[in-house]
């Protein structure tokens, strides 16, 4: 089963919740609260997410934190990579693969171009659209927009 971690499900929690006011400066109990998330996770999230450059630490009395850049220029893939490191399905297809099979295996190209869509189905995806409600458009894997189905 493909799932990514919980910290990193709460650091999307996270990320929305500032997207919601991304002019505000929010402090890690405000966010906890808005979360539900337990408040020693979301300073863990925060930390990680203002090292790898997502969101801005404010310092004083009004301080926490607030988006680095807009939310329409930042992406599910870019909270990913934040958190757990660029998206690999298989060892073989990240970039520092030890894969023993490596050299004689028929399916790496393969597992690859999966991957490939995957990452590009996560950049196209923005905290700002996170934050919207969901449309009436599902998207396939392959970029195509799809009616949904009406219900019976």
């Amino acid at each position: 089963m493909l799932r990514l971690s919980k910290l990193t499900d709460y650091g999307i929690v996270i990320m929305t919740c500032l997207a919601e006011e991304p002019d505000e400066v929010r402090a890690a109990n405000d966010v906890a609260a808005c979360t539900h998330v337990a408040l020693p996770t979301v300073s863990k999230v925060l930390k990680l997410l203002s090292r790898a450059g997502l969101v801005v630490s404010c310092r004083g009395a009004k301080g926490g934190y607030r988006l680095a850049r807009p939310a329409r220029s930042i992406s599910v893939a870019g909270v990913i990579d934040a958190l757990e490191g660029p998206l690999a399905l298989t060892e073989c297809s990240s970039d520092s693969s030890t894969c023993s099979q490596e050299s004689h295996c028929t399916i790496r190209g393969n597992w690859q171009r999966i991957n490939g869509v995957i990452r590009d189905a996560l950049e196209t995806v923005s905290l700002a659209e996170m934050v919207a409600p969901p449309s009436s458009v599902d998207v396939d894997m392959s970029g195509l927009q799809l009616p949904r189905q009406a219900q019976a």
